[in-house]
């Protein structure tokens, strides 16, 4: 059987497109704090994975771990959400002429947009993993999707989220399409994540052309404060 990097797109982001980003400690790797929350781990990794992971992240510390790892004793499991992984090779993608590419300098906009409506995390230099593309009205922020995750060969689109009082206008699909567009045009495939619960954004992104490719769960972990439960 084939393993594709869809099934550990985290670590084949850091270790591939990714690599300038990564904090890396053995058998795993992390964005920066301040870029994105994500942390991964090698597909070939064994038990010894848990005190890299506690080197990386620091006693106390809340970290999200891929599906299928069972934290050791002393580690507590805060929260397992279910969630489907989509990929968007048949996705009819189109540039937006009201898009508008945004920079760091937007980033104080995009995190209120953020705080509003919770796509998902979003950090100060989270608008450094990739193309964000964002609309405006009266020259304030309302709407945004960008890229996140960078495997080789395909694309995470992310961040997706209107602004409340701009519901309804389909300002989502045309910028889930528009970085779709850019993903397109460096010949790669766009692919998404999103919470089983949320079966609004799923009928969204499935008529927009995104296919199921597997259902998963998004877990985080709690590293114990205890050094004989860290080095297990």
């Amino acid at each position: 059987m084939t393993v594709s990097v869809l099934d550990n797109p985290a670590w084949a982001a850091l270790t591939g497109p990714h690599a300038h980003f990564a904090e890396r400690r053995g058998q795993a790797a992390r964005y920066p704090v301040d870029v994105s929350p994500f942390l991964a781990v090698s597909p070939d990794a064994d038990e010894r994975v848990w005190a890299d992971i506690a080197a990386l992240a620091g006693p106390g510390a809340t970290v999200p771990v891929a599906r299928g790892l069972t934290p050791p004793p002393g580690w507590e499991l805060v929260d397992r959400i279910p969630g489907v992984q989509m990929v968007g090779a048949g996705v009819v993608a189109a540039s937006d002429p009201e898009a508008v590419r945004l920079t760091a300098a937007d980033v104080p906009e995009m995190l209120s947009l953020v705080e509003r409506t919770r796509p998902g995390p979003f950090r100060p230099r989270t608008v450094e993993m990739g193309t964000y593309l964002g609309i405006r009205r009266g020259g304030v922020l309302i709407a945004m999707a960008g890229e996140r995750l960078h495997p080789p060969g395909w694309t995470e689109i992310s961040a997706v989220c209107t602004d409340a009082a701009f519901r309804g206008q389909g300002l989502a699909s045309r910028l889930v399409l528009a970085v779709a567009a850019g993903i397109r045009e460096r010949g790669e495939v766009p692919f998404l994540h999103a919470a089983a619960a949320n079966t609004n954004a799923i009928r969204l992104y499935e008529s927009l052309g995104f296919r199921l490719r597997e259902r998963t769960a998004f877990a985080t972990v709690r590293v114990p404060t205890r050094a004989e439960s860290i080095l297990y």
